[in-house]
């Protein structure tokens, strides 16, 4: 278990390059009428998997968004963040006003991207201001806005403008409480956590893990089961299971590919390991995944 997390990212998922500073700013701002405007309908309803942040947050109306599988409900005023890397799919945009705002994550500053872990895969999906939040939140969104779209700036003093001004925003919207927010996690789980991330494609034993954090295989179920209710073991095959989706809805690599690449020695095992914790086949998923189902 020595292979780096972004060792795997890049085996697994492989994000576009960074734009150069001369290109322009690696933000983009839309409102969701735009965004409608951009592509048939069917097309924004399909799962996608961005190499870029998306911060969405609705003006009026509602709408469903999924990230990696589940579906959360939006309301004006809330705040969904989804991660790069993480299976996105819009339902319920003709119903829906608002703001989207993607980023890369080399965009913000180093101290900002630290302090509000911008690339934590477990951080909460959905955020809810209060109203005094909201109005905080609503100015700062109207003047990344105003800054994004006017061009009175040299470039460079642009960029810095826009840096600074989004990293306002997301150091308020990581601040915001979460409807899903459960207790508070030990170092134990953090650690187990981190460590599946990282090596999920290279072991899925427990004792692995156990052996590599110097802790029983109990402490570490232990630990999981308090904080995120599942056994250690479940933990980590659900993160393979998590994976696997990933690429079979936004990706054409084959089954067999896939299996090989999340560890499995042969097409059969994946397979087998694929239906007992999902109920369907790889290749039924795939099929299933690659229809418009938010609508």
């Amino acid at each position: 278990m020595n292979t780096r997390q972004d060792d795997i990212t890049g085996r697994l998922f492989a994000p576009a390059p960074e734009p150069a500073p001369h290109d322009g700013p690696s933000i983009e701002i839309l409102t969701l009428s735009r965004l409608r405007e951009s592509g048939d309908a069917p097309a924004l309803t399909r799962p996608f998997r961005s190499d870029r942040h998306c911060l969405v947050t609705l003006t009026s109306g509602s709408m469903r968004h999924s990230v990696d599988f589940a579906e959360h409900a939006v309301a004006p005023g809330q705040w969904l963040w989804a991660r790069p890397g993480q299976v996105q799919q819009w339902g319920g945009l003709e119903r829906a006003e608002g703001t989207v705002i993607r980023f890369a994550t080399g965009f913000l500053d180093p101290d900002t991207a630290i302090g509000v872990c911008v690339d934590d895969p477990h951080a909460p999906v959905v955020r809810v201001p209060t109203a005094e939040d909201h109005a905080l939140l609503r100015a700062a969104t109207t003047q990344l806005q105003w800054e994004h779209s006017a061009d009175r700036l040299p470039l460079d003093t642009r960029l810095q403008v826009l840096r600074h001004l989004l990293a306002v925003l997301v150091l308020r919207v990581a601040s915001l409480p979460s409807p899903q927010a459960g207790p508070e996690p030990s170092e134990v789980y953090l650690a187990f956590r981190d460590a599946v991330e990282r090596d999920f494609a290279n072991s899925r034993r427990l004792s692995d893990y156990a052996e590599a954090l110097a802790y029983s295989p109990r402490t570490l179920s232990r630990a999981t089961l308090a904080t995120a209710g599942i056994p250690a073991k479940e933990f980590i095959d659900r993160r393979v299971i998590l994976e696997a989706k990933r690429m079979l809805a936004c990706s054409p690599v084959p089954a067999a590919r896939i299996g090989e690449r999340l560890g499995f020695s042969s097409a059969t095992n994946f397979n087998k390991f694929f239906a007992q914790r999902t109920g369907t086949t790889p290749i039924a998923f795939r099929s299933g995944a690659a229809s418009p189902r938010l609508v």
